[in-house]
């Protein structure tokens, strides 16, 4: 049985973030790791950006600062009992702790039933086989029509592959962009390049030979070297049920991130967590509230008792354009867009009831801050006053 005071149960980017978080407070407490991936922590949002851009492939690693941690990598926890402040993973390694943190991620959502081989995109791992595959085939399928689907097929694409998009949406993010910028968006793709087959369902995958054949609902059949779906994630919930914890789209956490067992916390992609900008309740699954939140998260498992009112933002990048965003992005809420130049830079307010809940800064850049404190001031607007606000 091995002691800590600090058990992190997770070996992403929220994890590396606490263990900072941790160091900053307490530089000597004993702190364990345990990882399912057999990799030190990473950056994941190069998989689907700067990799496919020349950068180095060991530029994904984080800095470690021999900040004197055990890590487990390769284990997977199975079983928490708070009672005994206890974590047993899958070789019966038993751990005991003071303060556990839960940085478990998320679950990446799969076909039931299909047996050829799909890459579910998510990690360092489905990089590299992806990447494999590019170095001798020149035919993708990509599923999904969201964040993770429009940037592989967008990063294959920039890389001189022959792409075809499948999703049930009727565009390219139609749940998040407004019609127009939708519309002009899956136009845009296909002057790329890449065959968008919107308003598509996937009745089967299967393999022939060293290929993958797609058959849609509508019986077009697609002839691929691989196979790549960005269907979303589930927060990893399973452990945290386990130990009978709170559970609400993700694990329930109070502002100083502490779940129903105030030695157990939670953050990054599977934390339920109260937003006072927005007044209500999110789980948020980006970089910058991996890391913001993990490191909050290791400061308050310390000893701090500092609030997280932290509104994350997140970015992403299609082609030569891309964008940063805060808050509410919903198509179904009101729009009002200001471009300066149509589809090519401006922003995007997203209203409810008059009320700003996001803002899409559409290659308009380093005004983040402006677009959350303007959500933050929970004003009500029209288009008069915001045409120009952030643009100018």
């Amino acid at each position: 049985m091995k002691h800590h005071k600090y058990l992190i149960v997770g070996g992403g980017m929220t994890a590396d973030s606490a263990i900072h978080g941790i160091r900053k407070v307490d530089p000597d407490g004993a702190i364990a790791m345990i990882g399912e991936e057999q990799h030190r922590p990473y950056d994941r949002p190069p998989l689907t950006k700067s990799l496919w851009k020349d950068t180095p492939y060991d530029s994904i690693w984080r800095n470690e600062h021999g900040l004197n941690v055990a890590v487990h990598l390769g284990k997977k926890v199975v079983a928490i009992d708070p009672s005994k402040k206890t974590a047993t993973d899958d070789a019966g390694n038993i751990y005991t702790y003071e303060k556990l943190l839960l940085a478990t991620g998320g679950l990446v959502r799969r076909f039931p039933d299909f047996d050829g081989n799909i890459i579910y995109y998510r990690t360092a791992d489905d990089y590299r086989k992806l990447r494999e595959l590019t170095e001798h085939g020149s035919d993708f399928v990509v599923i999904g029509g969201g964040f993770i689907g429009s940037e592989i097929a967008a990063a294959l694409a920039m890389n001189s592959k022959r792409v075809t998009m499948i999703f049930p949406e009727n565009g390219v993010s139609s749940r998040v962009y407004p019609p127009p910028l939708v519309e002009f968006l899956s136009s845009y793709y296909r002057e790329k390049g890449v065959t968008v087959l919107a308003s598509e369902t996937v009745k089967s995958v299967r393999t022939e030979g060293a290929r993958a054949v797609v058959t849609t609902g509508s019986g077009t059949e697609v002839s691929a070297d691989g196979v790549v779906a960005g269907l979303g994630i589930l927060p990893n919930t399973e452990l945290a049920a386990q130990a009978g914890l709170k559970i609400d789209n993700g694990i329930v956490v109070d502002e100083l991130l502490r779940t129903s067992n105030p030695d157990i916390y939670a953050a990054g992609d599977v934390a339920n967590f109260y937003s006072p900008v927005l007044e209500k309740r999110m789980r948020v699954e980006h970089e910058d509230n991996a890391n913001v939140m993990g490191e909050a998260a290791g400061r308050n498992m310390a000893g701090q008792s500092e609030p997280y009112h932290h509104q994350p933002f997140f970015y992403s990048d299609l082609f030569d354009l891309g964008y940063e965003a805060v808050g509410e992005l919903d198509s179904s809420l009101d729009i009002i867009e200001d471009w300066v130049e149509p589809f090519r830079k401006g922003v995007i307010y997203y209203l409810r009831e008059g009320r700003v809940r996001g803002v899409l800064l559409w290659n308009t850049w380093g005004q983040v801050a402006a677009a959350t404190q303007l959500i933050a001031e929970k004003a009500t607007h029209t288009s008069e006053t915001l045409l120009g606000r952030i643009t100018d």
